[in-house]
């Protein structure tokens, strides 16, 4: 699985880092999201999936590898 933050979207709201803090985190000048692990490990998975859902923007994508 690959994430992906659509910077124009994001809000800076932080629920992703607070979400899923070891694939996620703000960048300190704006607050948008950063991500740290494109490529997350299955057991960030699930963590990932709810920041999808709590995203406000609708900035994050998680797709399948390709």
């Amino acid at each position: 699985m690959r994430v992906t933050v659509d910077a124009e979207r994001c809000i800076g709201s932080g629920m992703c880092a607070l979400t899923a803090g070891e694939v996620f985190d703000q960048d300190p000048e704006d607050g948008t999201s950063v991500v740290l692990r494109p490529e997350p490990p299955e057991e960030a998975l699930d963590a990932v999936r709810a920041a999808v859902q709590l995203c406000p923007g609708a900035a994050i994508s998680l797709s399948a590898d390709r």
